[in-house]
């Protein structure tokens, strides 16, 4: 039986750059995963979402039981202040991005955007997701991670 007992080698010098804003949609819109922060009995609470950019808003599904659900209840259509964030980051390299954007979670109302967005955004958990939110952005940053020094 042989064991590898190497050690892993140090990825390359990275340097973070920073993105726009469009560059950042641009990329939210490449990957189907990120995570949702919020506040929850003045604690923050992160939960893993999948989403749609759509017309430059976040769009998110969820169920009568999730957190933003009931905290969204207590705003009165108000919004709830949240982050969204999202990446694409190499394991190997650590070479990618990073992609937050800040702003109000409102409830989707209008029945033919809702009839759109259950045609499009598909929940990755069984059972009924009857709650749409549009996240429409209020300040948007990003970070990409590039090979190089800092500096460079």
């Amino acid at each position: 039986m042989s064991s590898d007992h190497s050690v892993p080698t140090a990825p390359a010098p990275r340097r973070p750059v920073e993105i726009d804003g469009d560059e950042a949609l641009r990329l939210l819109s490449k990957v189907s995963l990120g995570r949702l922060v919020f506040t929850r009995h003045a604690l923050p609470t992160i939960r893993p979402v999948n989403h749609v950019v759509h017309n430059g808003d976040i769009v998110i599904r969820t169920h009568e039981g999730a957190a933003l659900t009931s905290r969204a209840r207590e705003t009165n259509g108000r919004g709830v202040v949240v982050a969204y964030e999202a990446d694409a980051i190499d394991p190997v390299t650590h070479l990618g991005w990073s992609v937050v954007v800040t702003g109000y979670a409102r409830p989707v109302t209008d029945p033919g955007e809702l009839a759109y967005y259950r045609s499009v955004l598909r929940p990755w958990l069984d059972g009924p997701m009857d709650h749409t939110y549009r996240i429409h952005p209020d300040l948007v940053t990003g970070v990409r991670l590039t090979a190089g020094p800092a500096g460079d």
